[in-house]
């Protein structure tokens, strides 16, 4: 489904205490049947445009029900489908009835099917792949029909593996044929040419110490243990995981943004919205041996104990002495369960080191902060002038506590900082930042104007709110530009659109954002039912309004239009809110009262300036090209198996793509340096310099950055007027 495109939750707002939609009772004793009255409960009579449960809607369902489970049709078979289809135009009333006898047929099937599909593809895959044939595969899966009998389903099997094989035996051939010239160099000898486009046939006259049949096992083993992993992951799904997948099915028959939260998933949210959760501060990977690390996050527990070290892994866990818990062969989230816990608690882990040792380590553990959620800032050094950009990925903010960390105070103090590195012009960097919070949205605003509307909001049959920057003191008002992409959604559309209405800021980048302007509450379920006997229920994520400009329109699927479109690999994919599956229509509402702002002399004159510069640039020439190219790509369905044609078609593939290999080499010739609070931390924190240094080098490569540097030195040079302004020293 589309929805998997969405990189990040966007505008939320938490419900508060307790849902006063009636005092119906849930008396329901099974936990699914209670989960499937309590949401559809809220649905209609919470959201935003309730949909009329009928025979549409439960066909849309069954639908969208079979796609998620079986989105490449390599388990159910035809004869499942006919089976299932008597129940297409009964789940609306299996709904309304709180039965879910369609679920537990479809989930029954399932894992029948799966488990019949890993003796498949062991089967499929003890077989020699024969890349020699002339034959090919269609990739796009959506129109193709179900297998209608197991010879066939195989047959699908056998071309998906092969398909997913080739590229593992392509790449070992050309590994193999780089080590071979790199030991004749190394002996100096004399390299005969076999070219790149490397023919099966004779290939064993060009490759050393290892045969194609060789290559061909080895790679047909990578492609067994990929599928044996995924098969382990899918085995420690339970049942109310995969019952989970079917109520977000109905959830997302009212819009792509209404969503419900098992009690996990919610935790996982939270974290995700704050940017910090209480741990000891080290990401895991699943292995049969136990939990290996795989990343150590800086500022963390075990980053400043020095304890433990990426590859160590898990063995065991203990509770503060108590008699440890084995986790090998455990669900992943259930031993990260155990290893989180409240800010001052002890935990002891069992853990293998990476050169076999076994030893048990104690940790205490602290509140980790997820630094790369949070703003930073850089200076940006252009001849003798000075400039600064902030990189903000999310609204974040914490919803137990707003005085904690947001989005709003942290851009604050990174304009401050700013300000006293003397910067002439600021660069807001909303490039695929999804949203988060409407609070942070309206602060932020107001540090760049003097006050006024910021974004209207409207619940469904209600009169419009406005919220408003109501501080007369101004952070920054010098020049402002502010990028943005298809990924800039939600509330980075609030934001670029109040300062676009205002004239603020010049926006500069993609021919518009994501388009999403709706706004969800998150309820927790608990606050319905007075007492259950099943624990925590989890939430919904319930779109309840829409958001407008301060102009009147809405941003819903028409997104923010910039004021200087620049192209971008996106430009010809399908990402937005337009190309999700049921999302709400566009309309609008009366403008508010605003002033747009007097700071600039002639804003039209900077955008048709940058508008030239842009035309006739190459390196943007070169971007556009290669979005164009890269939707090719993505139309290609039909693919090749045999070997040669496949090595072709990479050919011709890499000779296009060495053409847009500049796109990684430009330089801006800009300078960009971190500030000085944060240099003085790198003496402390050598991952946090290398990340820095690593963006650096990006920016510095970046010509939507470059761009935004010449609009900022044209705005000061010309439209800014020199009248004083009463300044705050930090605001937010």
């Amino acid at each position: 489904m589309k929805k998997n495109f969405i990189l990040a939750l966007l505008v939320i707002l938490v419900a508060v205490a307790s849902c006063s939609f009636t005092n119906k009772s849930f008396e329901n004793d099974d936990k699914d049947k209670l989960l499937l009255d309590l949401i559809t409960y809220v649905l209609e009579r919470g959201h935003y445009e309730p949909k009329d449960l009928n025979d549409s809607f439960s066909s849309n369902v069954f639908d969208d029900f079979v796609d998620i489970l079986d989105p490449t049709k390599r388990y159910f078979l035809a004869s499942d489908i006919r089976e299932f289809e008597k129940y297409r135009f009964m789940i609306d009333d299996e709904i309304k009835n709180t039965d879910i006898t369609f679920f537990n047929i479809v989930y029954q099937r399932l894992m029948k099917r799966m488990d019949e599909a890993q003796e498949i593809y062991k089967d499929v895959l003890s077989q020699p792949f024969d890349y020699t044939l002339e034959e090919e595969i269609n990739i796009d899966y959506k129109d193709q029909e179900f297998a209608s009998n197991k010879k066939q389903l195989k047959e699908r099997w056998r071309k998906q593996l092969k398909y997913n094989t080739l590229g593992v035996f392509d790449n070992k051939i050309d590994n193999k044929l780089m080590e071979n010239i790199n030991a004749a160099v190394g002996e100096g000898g004399d390299i005969a040419s076999t070219g790149t486009n490397l023919n099966l046939k004779n290939a064993n006259g060009v490759l050393k110490d290892v045969t194609i049949e060789e290559i061909e096992i080895a790679s047909r083993e990578n492609t067994k243990n990929t599928l044996d992993e995924f098969f382990d992951f899918i085995e420690d799904l339970e049942r109310k995981d995969w019952f989970v997948q079917y109520i977000n099915t109905i959830v997302d028959e009212f819009d792509p943004h209404t969503f419900y939260f098992a009690p996990d998933d919610k935790e996982k949210f939270d974290i995700g919205m704050s940017g910090k959760f209480e741990g000891i501060g080290a990401r895991l990977q699943k292995k049969p041996e136990g939990a290996r690390i795989i990343e150590i996050i800086s500022g963390g527990p075990v980053w400043k104990e020095q304890s433990l070290e990426v590859g160590d892994e898990i063995l065991k866990v203990g509770q503060a002495g108590e008699e440890p818990i084995d986790i090998v062969g455990m669900r992943l989230d259930d031993a990260i369960k155990l290893i989180k816990g409240p800010k001052g608690t002890v935990v002891d882990l069992t853990v293998r080191r990476v050169d076999g040792t076994v030893e048990e380590v104690s940790i205490k553990r602290d509140v980790v902060l997820l630094e790369e959620s949070y703003a930073k800032s850089a200076t940006v050094k252009r001849e003798d002038h000075t400039y600064g950009l902030i990189n903000l990925p999310k609204f974040y903010v914490d919803f137990e506590d707003y005085t904690e960390r947001n989005a709003a105070t942290d851009v604050a103090k990174e304009v401050s900082r700013l300000k006293q590195a003397g910067v002439e012009g600021i660069v807001l960097d909303l490039r695929d930042n999804g949203g988060g919070s409407l609070k942070t949205v309206v602060e932020m605003a107001g540090l760049f104007i003097k006050d006024g509307p910021i974004v209207q909001v409207r619940s469904s049959g209600q009169r419009k709110e406005v919220h408003e920057d109501k501080d007369e003191r101004i952070q920054w008002d010098g020049p402002l530009v502010i990028l943005v992409n298809e990924l800039s959604a939600s509330a980075s559309e609030i934001l670029a659109a109040a300062m676009q209405d205002y004239k603020r800021a010049v926006v500069i980048g993609s021919k518009q954002t994501f388009g999403k302007g709706t706004v969800q509450n998150v309820i927790p379920l608990d606050n319905i039912v007075r007492s259950n006997e099943h624990g925590d229920l989890g939430a919904i994520k319930l779109t309840t309004q829409k958001f407008y400009r301060i102009n009147g329109g809405s941003t819903q699927l028409e997104g923010v239009k910039s004021d200087i479109v620049v192209p971008d690999r996106y430009s010809y994919i399908d990402l937005g809110e337009r190309d999700q599956e049921n999302p709400l229509g566009w309309d609008k509402i009366t403008p508010a009262e605003y002033e747009i702002w007097d700071g600039y002399i002639d804003f039209e004159t900077t955008v048709a300036n940058s508008k030239k510069r842009m035309e006739g640039n190459e390196q943007i020439k070169l971007i556009e090209e290669n979005a164009k190219w890269l939707k090719e790509q993505q139309d290609e369905i039909m693919v090749s198996l045999n070997y040669d044609a496949y090595k072709q078609r990479e050919e011709k593939a890499k000779k296009r793509s060495e053409r847009f290999k500049s796109l990684r080499e430009y330089d801006s010739k800009l300078t960009f340096e971190s500030l000085k609070y944060e240099t003085e931390l790198f003496t402390q924190d050598s991952v946090l310099r290398e990340k820095r240094n690593r963006w650096h080098k990006n920016l510095a490569k970046d010509i939507y950055v470059e761009e935004a540097v010449n609009v900022l030195r044209d705005l000061q040079l010309n439209n800014i007027k020199s009248s004083e302004r009463k300044l705050a020293s930090v605001k937010g």
